[in-house]
């Protein structure tokens, strides 16, 4: 792959506002890590953005600082505006090349499931990306996961049956579910069954009508009542 490069201008916080900077295509961002002060700077948002799409956050990338220093680093962290997902803020952090680091790296799902495409199951993917730990030098910028180990709607793939790059060691654990087939729903079946109405929720349903009482408390003699009214009649 590519050696990765983005270039950095030093930020001064009382004049260089965000909203300013962004407005003319830079990008506030902020260098710390590996026994070094924490420096703001800006950068080309264009640029980044290129940069972003290509490594993600899990390769390594050359930071270069206005004293012409070269920082390796790795995007740790990308504030994303909620209306635009245009960046607002990046953060690198400088890592030692000598030092075995841990990092979320993205899946690839490759291949075609027989259980998908044979069978009609539907495609479960419970897990996007794992962690793992490595030198910097042998952080993989995705994982490869095979979907044609998927042959019946009882297979399934965890952690535990990913290969990994070499040097390379699972931080995420290894029961965990990674991607399944779920059966095909039964169309006809969901059509012909017969509708089972809960009336209980309906207002007013279950509700107990009032009884009325007389003065004492005590319940009207429904008997004694009809008996008044034939007498009324005649």
């Amino acid at each position: 792959m590519e050696k990765l490069k983005i270039n950095a201008e030093l930020r001064d916080l009382k004049t260089s506002l965000p909203e300013k900077l962004r407005k003319v295509g830079k990008l506030p961002a902020v260098l710390y890590g590996n026994k070094i002060p924490n420096q703001n700077l800006t950068i080309d948002a264009r640029e980044f953005d290129k940069i972003l799409k290509k490594a993600g956050e899990s390769t390594i990338v050359e930071l270069i600082t206005p004293d012409k220093k070269a920082h390796t680093v790795l995007i740790h962290d990308v504030q994303i505006h909620y209306l635009t997902s245009v960046p607002t803020h990046a953060d690198f952090y400088e890592v030692s090349m000598t030092k075995k680091l841990k990092a979320s790296v993205v899946l690839e799902f490759v291949g075609e499931s027989k259980a998908v495409k044979q069978l009609g199951g539907v495609l479960v993917k419970a897990l996007s990306e794992v962690e793992v730990e490595c030198l910097p030098t042998d952080l993989p910028h995705n994982i490869s996961v095979d979907l044609t180990v998927l042959q019946t709607l009882q297979d399934t793939i965890h952690v535990r049956d990913i290969v990994l790059p070499a040097n390379v060691k699972l931080v995420t654990a290894k029961d965990e579910l990674v991607v399944k087939v779920q059966p095909p729903r039964d169309v006809e079946a969901d059509l012909t069954a017969p509708v089972v109405e809960d009336v209980s929720k309906v207002e007013g349903a279950a509700e107990d009508k009032p009884v009325a009482t007389d003065a004492a408390g005590k319940k009207p003699d429904a008997g004694a009542a009809k008996k008044e009214e034939k007498k009324e009649a005649k």
